[in-house]
């Protein structure tokens, strides 16, 4: 089976990388700083960011120092778009121009993880003055050309390469590794350095280069973020604070066998989906049920194949959500028990959800006691440690789908022990998830912090009870207080915790 990765296009040699390949050098135009270019291409401009990954192995540790560079495109007033993977995690942006190579310090205004989009600014903001922004377009028809300009590996000037619109589809955005988007497929060169630029069709902007194709079948094949995600984004913004994408948090599948079809009492003609999940918590729940049928979203039909019929192009049903924003309503006519009916939903955030994605300009949290370590459970913890343990593995993949929210709104996993002669033999408990502390039922970091911590008629051992483990792990607190200040100076751990900013 061919393995398919998606990879984002942002010049990083610590993280990211384009298929360990540059393009070839008859589909890459180099771009002189002279006369001849557009006025508005001036707004293209070269970040330059510095990095500071966290370590979830050492979470005391500041991180790891790193830098790459990308590309932005000005959409107003000293306001410049980018790819958020081009600048999550920094410490420091410089942004230059093709003509000018000053460096000019830059920040970040506003940063869109859910799908990889940020605005930055100029500090001063005098040298965004004579600069022109660029204007937006729609979404390009298929087997049309257009451009792809930026700032990839190779070079330090602008590079433009060419290529033919060849899908437009939704996909997953590599940068969070949850979240789905429409994005459009074109055959152009997008490279690592590349991420943030604008792609151009008639000298407008058609959508913003982020992340490119790596398998053994399809050849250059990359992705941009189209209009109507951009628009999103800015319309998002324009209150001043970043919303998120709001999500039904419903799974559903096609209907596409003719007993089925009878047996729900369907019409024979190729509409509707039915529901396997819903998400209690999220905004469809308790209005909509496993086994319904949706037959239209605001009016629109749903086919069996789970797309709707927008301005004549079939899309996925998803993008009538994806327009909207938190509080929006949306109207789903569904077949429940051969009866029709139409519910209204009040669209949210589906917090939950996001314990499965990529987290960025986060500090880890964690809790460090003779030589245990304690940290709640997401995708980067898992990546960093890389957790084996089946009953973590199963816990992380059906948080949503069995609702382990609910009861645990924090995994705590025991990730490492720190070895010293007051924790000899506890290797085996690594990588489990803590049930209980001195008899503290465990939903948060927090709770974990708060177990520990000695009050008056507490026993003299420290007693952490694991998930679906039938040992307890026992420790004397006597021993444990005094070896935790010397486990702290020989591992040089800065804070024996960390849970956040209040």
């Amino acid at each position: 089976m061919t393995k398919l990765l998606f990879l984002s296009a942002l010049t990083f040699t610590a993280m990211f990388s384009l298929c360990g390949k540059e393009a070839k050098p008859a589909a890459s135009v180099a771009t002189p700083a002279v006369a001849g270019q557009p006025d508005d291409w001036e707004g293209i401009v070269r970040i330059e960011a510095s990095f500071l990954l966290p370590d979830y192995r050492t979470p005391w540790q500041g991180g790891r120092p790193s830098s790459g560079s990308g590309t932005g495109w000005m959409v107003g007033k000293n306001k410049f778009i980018t790819n958020a993977h081009v600048v999550s995690n920094s410490t420091k942006l410089v942004i230059r121009t093709m003509n000018d190579p000053e460096p000019h310090e830059a920040r970040i205004v506003f940063i869109a993880h859910d799908c990889d989009l940020a605005m930055i600014e100029a500090v001063d903001p005098k040298f965004a003055e004579p600069l022109k922004p660029l204007k937006l377009d729609g979404i390009p028809k298929l087997n049309t050309e257009v451009i792809v300009v930026g700032y990839p590996v190779g070079g330090d000037r602008m590079s433009v390469t060419r290529g033919v619109v060849s899908r437009v589809d939704f996909q997953s955005y590599s940068h969070s590794g949850i979240d789905q988007h429409l994005t459009v497929q074109v055959d152009a060169a997008i490279n690592p350095g590349n991420s943030g630029g604008p792609v151009l069709q008639n000298g407008k902007v058609v959508g913003v280069a982020f992340q490119g194709y790596s398998g053994a079948v399809a050849q250059n094949v990359g992705y941009i973020i189209p209009v109507p995600v951009i628009e999103r984004f800015l319309k998002d913004v324009s209150d001043g604070e970043y919303d998120h994408y709001m999500d039904l948090a419903i799974t559903d599948f096609p209907i596409e066998n003719p007993a089925q079809i009878k047996a729900l009492g369907l019409e024979n003609d190729g509409v509707g989906v039915m529901i396997s999940n819903v998400e209690s918590a999220g905004a469809a729940g308790g209005l909509i049920e496993i086994g319904d049928v949706i037959l239209s979203i605001d009016g629109n039909t749903v086919y069996n194949n789970g797309l709707i019929r927008v301005d004549g192009d079939m899309i996925d049903m998803n993008e009538i959500v994806e327009r909207k924003f938190a509080g929006d309503k949306i109207e789903v006519e569904i077949l429940r028990k051969g009866e029709k009916k139409k519910v209204e939903l009040t669209l949210k955030r589906f917090l939950p959800y996001l314990t499965l994605g990529e987290q960025y300009n986060e500090r880890p949290r964690y809790v460090l006691y003779a030589g245990l370590l304690f940290q709640p459970m997401n995708r980067n913890l898992m990546d960093a440690h890389g957790i084996r343990d089946p009953l973590v593995n199963y816990v992380f993949d059906n948080y949503l789908t069995k609702e382990i929210y609910k009861e645990r709104p924090e995994v705590v996993v025991l990730t490492t022990i720190l070895p010293d002669k007051v924790n000899s033999f506890l290797v085996g408990y690594q990588q489990s998830i803590v049930d209980e502390v001195n008899g503290v039922k465990i939903k948060t970091l927090k709770d974990v912090a708060e177990a520990l911590k000695i009050k008056e008629g507490d026993g003299k051992f420290v007693v952490i009870k694991l998930l679906e483990k039938n040992r307890p792990l026992v420790l004397k607190r006597e021993f444990s207080d005094v070896a935790h200040p010397r486990i702290m100076q020989t591992y040089e751990v800065s804070a024996d915790s960390y849970l956040g900013d209040e």
